[in-house]
């Protein structure tokens, strides 16, 4: 194909759309979780934030190592390569379990490590509660993640987010009724919350598998034939695009994690309002991440044709159409700050006060740190399509951690500005990032020009 703007931005926003519409419904889950804990009280806000902040960073760490899959399937559908897809696929599963194990068994002590780090008792009994039962939904959360990005490289993305949207609804519901005890079942609190969200991952992840057996274009890959079949050398493949992926996501929220266990030092009327800021800024953030996602199978798609103009079209203009969103967003954000405070707590009740006034400063700081975030993962996504991992994983490690979480301590705990004064690091982290990308992206393509017509 002769790539064109109109035509390549059809086909992006034909991907995008449906990532983007199942990353942000998604993270509405968390978004009424907090909602929700908010209604049960400040504790259960600060420890439910706590948890779930945690088993999402595990789950999504290591989401990245089995999503390295999408840039391989995406070449290989580029290319016509049937046969590759379907191998790449059933590895994608021993993976998927391979990685699960540990994962689990170190969710099952989190209790331990967080007394470690200095969080109140009451604090961690209440995240344990939580983490405890979640646990079982990391396998179905992370098969899930990896049957996603195989149908995402093979240009089916509206199935997705209609299940992403039937499961949203349901936990949301039975958060509801099994948080509170609605409808005859005991009031379970943050526990109830678990149990939803669990059987929600697992409802999710059999209701891809099944589109994929019954779908006409989809079953004629037959990934579950030869699925005992374990082949070391493809789940090696995987693992050297995937680690890099993985360890960079893990440093990045990472970061965002021990931001908010220091914040839970600072007190739980901090935690409280970074928890808001931080939940308001993973639904807005769900836009560009979606995007990058669509981003990483085109520019994989057109790698697979040995086309760099579709490259480099596709590549830059994902960027662009996800600057354009989040400017739009952001000041829509700066000029209604009160009213997100609102969704999550009561502004008008005198005992939130202090929780608001943390709030608002900390949410503009985040609210304009998301344009330049939208770059750097935007153009993470082009380059995982590229199937460059592993340098953009040395670029970001020292500017997350190195100035971003150095300069967040300085400002919070040398310079007492408290939380506003983490985030403000961080994202200095993040700025940083994107600028490291966007020249690694345009250095390649340029150095490339000799290999690709």
């Amino acid at each position: 194909m002769t790539p064109n703007i109109r035509e390549e931005s059809k086909q992006f926003l034909h991907l995008a759309i449906p990532l983007v519409s199942a990353q942000v419904t998604q993270s509405l889950t968390g978004f009424f979780d907090t909602i929700m804990m908010g209604r049960l009280g400040n504790e259960s806000l600060a420890a439910g934030g706590l948890a779930s902040l945690t088993f999402f960073a595990l789950l999504n760490a290591t989401a990245g190592i089995v999503m390295g899959i999408s840039p391989l399937v995406s070449e290989a559908y580029g290319g016509g390569n049937k046969t590759r897809i379907e191998k790449l696929a059933r590895q994608g599963f021993w993976l998927v379990l391979l990685l699960s194990i540990p994962i689990m068994l170190i969710m099952a002590n989190l209790d331990l490590i967080m007394l470690q780090l200095g969080q109140a008792k009451t604090t961690v009994n209440l995240a344990n509660s939580y983490l405890k039962i979640m646990v079982w939904a990391f396998f179905p959360g992370l098969g899930f993640a990896m049957l996603r990005s195989v149908v995402s490289g093979l240009s089916h993305t509206r199935p997705i987010m209609f299940i992403v949207i039937a499961g949203t609804f349901f936990n949301i519901i039975g958060n509801y009724v099994l948080g509170f005890g609605k409808l005859g079942f005991p009031r379970l609190e943050l526990a109830g919350l678990a149990i939803s969200s669990t059987l929600t991952f697992w409802g999710m992840f059999i209701a891809l598998i099944v589109y994929f057996l019954k779908h006409k274009q989809l079953k004629i890959y037959r990934i579950f034939e030869q699925l005992h079949r374990v082949r070391p050398s493809i789940i090696w493949e995987l693992s050297k695009i995937g680690i890099p992926i993985g360890i960079s996501t893990a440093f990045e929220l990472g970061l965002f994690t021990v931001v908010t266990y220091l914040m839970g030092a600072l007190g739980t009327e901090v935690l409280a309002a970074h928890q808001i800021v931080f939940q308001t800024i993973i639904v807005t953030f769900m836009v560009p991440l979606g995007m990058s996602y669509a981003a990483t199978v085109r520019v994989g798609q057109w790698l697979g044709q040995k086309n760099l103009r579709g490259i480099q079209l596709s590549g830059y203009l994902s960027i662009l159409m996800g600057l354009v969103f989040t400017i739009f967003l952001t000041v829509l954000m700066l000029l209604f700050p009160q009213s997100i405070v609102g969704l999550y707590i009561d502004i008008n009740d005198p005992k939130n006060t202090e929780i608001v006034n943390l709030a608002l400063p900390m949410l503009k700081i985040a609210t304009l740190s998301q344009i330049l975030d939208t770059v750097q993962k935007i153009t993470y996504g082009n380059l995982q399509g590229l199937q460059d991992t592993r340098i953009p994983m040395l670029l970001s490690i020292p500017a997350f951690w190195g100035i971003g979480l150095t300069t967040g301590y300085i400002l919070g705990f040398v310079l007492d500005w408290g939380g506003t004064g983490l985030w403000l690091g961080q994202s200095i982290g993040v700025a940083i990032v994107a600028l490291l990308f966007l020249n690694r992206f345009c250095s390649l393509t340029a150095r490339w020009k000799w290999n690709l017509h």
